[in-house]
């Protein structure tokens, strides 16, 4: 894959330019901030969980977005309905396994999830990924015990097992598909301590998916906004708080220009 700032400008582009319709069944923590930076980069974002239309709703998606950050027995039945109609239609998947590793509940819906149908994107933190390969693989509540590095061998192996891009968030994200590994090192060490961006990026990789053939090149992209724009916002903010405001404002005012400037990303063996 050839990775280079004007691929990602020019997935960013499309992005802005089709508006692509992403379906997001997700947590009640993040529906808002996702539904907010989604429109921000240029998507239509739709949140809809019913069971009684998620399948309509899917339908007329061009992405499907996962995330089980606050399960609960209907919210799996209706995760499942989208997935298999999404699957059917084959417009990308992408799932975010919150907290996996954290409980039981947690891990089997996830791994349920990916048994249910191929998921075109996996993206979590260190400790997610590992739990769904690793059995003795602890996450604290839904944050990462470690960091990306460890997780890469993990990565590989769902990507060998099932066939998804996998992206492990982190300090360095990794983005593992099946003959090559691309790191990215933009972002901001004040991004963890807002809510919800994590969730936000995964929604990003499902705009930027809608859009782009090369599912590497769309999470990578994907990725890349993403730290770069926490790294335009973290220059203007005071703190955590502010960061969310100038969030926004940089996904909605990023230029090709700030993507050459910025991008920090290393294709790797």
């Amino acid at each position: 894959m050839d990775l280079n700032p004007d691929r990602i400008a020019a997935a960013l582009g499309e992005v802005r330019r089709r508006s692509p319709v992403v379906h997001n069944i997700t947590n009640y923590v993040v529906m808002n901030s996702t539904a907010n930076a989604l429109l921000a980069v240029g998507a239509s974002p739709v949140m809809a969980h019913a069971p009684e239309e998620v399948e309509e709703m899917a339908g007329l998606a061009q992405a499907l977005v996962i995330n089980i950050g606050t399960l609960s027995v209907p919210w799996i039945q209706a995760m499942l309905l989208a997935v298999r109609e999404a699957a059917r239609r084959k417009i990308p998947i992408v799932l975010d396994p919150v907290g996996a590793g954290a409980t039981t509940y947690r891990t089997k819906t996830a791994l349920e999830i990916m048994d249910a149908v191929p998921v075109s994107v996996l993206r979590g933190n260190a400790s997610e990924i590992r739990a769904l390969v690793e059995s003795d693989a602890k996450t604290k509540g839904v944050d990462s015990l470690d960091d990306s590095d460890s997780a890469v061998a993990a990565a590989r192996e769902l990507n060998r097992s099932r066939g998804s891009v996998v992206c492990v968030s982190g300090e360095t994200d990794y983005i593992v598909g099946p003959d090559r590994t691309v790191s990215i090192r933009n972002g901001h060490p004040l991004m963890p301590r807002v809510t919800g961006l994590g969730c936000t990026a995964t929604a990003l990789c499902g705009a930027f998916a809608a859009v782009e053939e090369d599912p590497m090149l769309a999470v990578a992209s994907a990725m890349a906004v993403m730290g770069i724009a926490g790294e335009m916002a973290a220059e203007k903010a005071a703190g955590p708080g502010t960061l969310q405001l100038y969030f926004l404002d940089a996904l909605w005012l990023m230029t090709d220009l700030d993507i050459r400037n910025r991008l920090r990303a290393e294709v790797l063996p």
